[in-house]
């Protein structure tokens, strides 16, 4: 358990505050005193580090991965992007990772669309619509079991859904107030998504070069997550020039691994930080993205810290974020002195 007040060597809640004294009140870390001064008067525990709040990594299958290896890490809420519903509503309620996890539940498709055919993808995991009544029913159902987001697939290497049955998701899932991720695969994908009136691309788009004219439309209504370091060279570089062009129309890039896509570390993933910083995120930017937005709150059980200053450069910082541990176990980890 965290002492009531603790002294700390630097600060970030969306803008760094710099050395601080932290009081704990009603699950909120707040400043009471600022300054290097301060911290060294102040008759309190010591932590040798910085903090900010946690990792939230917005795309995840932890299906495909040993989720209590996220325990320690600094991720602290993940969005599973498409999983057995019955498994995924039980790790809401019994989270493997000790921390926040929202769920989409099954992909929504096309009979026969990506990934019914996939080997990783077990039986339950998909639903195959066979039109609008039956989408706009799936949403219904993940609406009831309260799943908090609802993932579509557009992908051209299999059969596709049609515009009406796309529609009717989309109606169906705003009616409810839920936002609706796609995964946007192949030449038009993506721009099918945005006109159906998508909130998420869960990918930034890799398999084209979109025109500006469709980012700047982007850009004022959709965010996107990165999974950058999913691709090879020629990939990863279009993923990153639509990306980078969609920031500096002032469209919104969330982090996200795509954890489960083939091997990388279960916890913040360098490659991924990077590239997002070749995306045009730099600095305040960058953490929030990273982190949720937090603003200016910070949560006793969401908080991280590392013993490195915070640092501006993307490398520097993909080091800090795979040393950072979550603040509640400093105290047992002698972190606190």
């Amino acid at each position: 358990m965290l002492p009531v007040r603790i002294a700390v060597d630097d600060v970030w809640i969306g803008h760094p505050l710099g050395p601080a004294v932290l009081e704990q009140v009603d699950g909120d870390l707040r400043p009471v005193e600022l300054g290097r001064a301060a911290v060294q008067r102040a008759l309190v525990p010591r932590l040798n580090g910085a903090v900010m709040p946690g990792v939230v990594d917005r795309h995840v299958h932890l299906g495909l991965v040993d989720a209590t290896a996220l325990r320690h890490t600094a991720v602290i809420e993940v969005h599973d992007l498409g999983w057995v519903p019955a498994i995924a509503r039980g790790w809401k309620i019994d989270p493997p990772t000790a921390g926040l996890i929202r769920i989409a539940g099954p992909f929504l498709t096309a009979v026969g669309g990506y990934p019914v055919d996939r080997a990783w993808a077990p039986s339950g995991s998909v639903r195959e619509l066979l039109g609008p009544p039956d989408g706009a029913r799936a949403v219904d159902e993940s609406a009831a079991h309260g799943h908090d987001l609802i993932k579509v697939v557009l992908h051209t290497g299999g059969a596709l859904l049609d515009d009406a049955t796309l529609a009717a998701v989309m109606r169906a899932a705003h009616r409810h107030r839920l936002p609706v991720g796609v995964h946007a695969e192949g030449d038009g994908q993506a721009r099918r998504a945005f006109e159906a009136g998508a909130d998420i691309l869960v990918h930034a788009p890799w398999t084209e070069s979109l025109p500006d004219d469709l980012l700047r439309a982007m850009a004022g209504s959709m965010r996107w997550i990165s999974t950058f370091a999913i691709h090879g060279d020629a990939d990863r570089d279009r993923a990153v020039d639509n990306a980078r062009r969609f920031v500096g129309f002032g469209g919104r890039l969330d982090y996200g691994t795509d954890l489960g896509n083939g091997p990388m570390p279960v916890g913040p993933r360098p490659e991924e930080i990077t590239a997002m910083s070749e995306a045009g995120l730099a600095g305040d930017a960058l953490l929030a993205s990273m982190s949720g937005r937090p603003g200016d709150r910070l949560k006793a059980t969401a908080a991280v810290y590392s013993p490195l200053p915070l640092p501006d450069e993307a490398a520097e910082l993909a080091v800090w974020m795979s040393q950072a541990r979550r603040l509640a176990g400093a105290l047992e980890e002698g972190a606190i002195a």
